[in-house]
């Protein structure tokens, strides 16, 4: 079972909370990370090894259609 880091950052960046864990996959890692995510939180990271495989918001903000 692949372990998981699952971090959780402030308006600025800064790291408030993170936590290890053990899931089948990544898939469920993403899942945990949003059931355990507090309020306060603005962003989420997860984390396999050195590898970022999941955030939100993501990383790069979306387009906008122009008005």
């Amino acid at each position: 079972m692949p372990a998981y880091e699952i971090c959780y950052r402030d308006d600025h960046g800064a790291l408030t909370y993170k936590f290890s864990a053990d899931c089948d996959d990544d898939q469920r890692a993403k899942i945990l990370a949003h059931a355990m995510k507090l309020p306060s939180a603005k962003k989420l990271e997860v984390w396999s090894g050195e590898a970022m495989i999941y955030s939100r918001p993501s990383a790069v903000e979306p387009m906008r259609a122009a008005s």
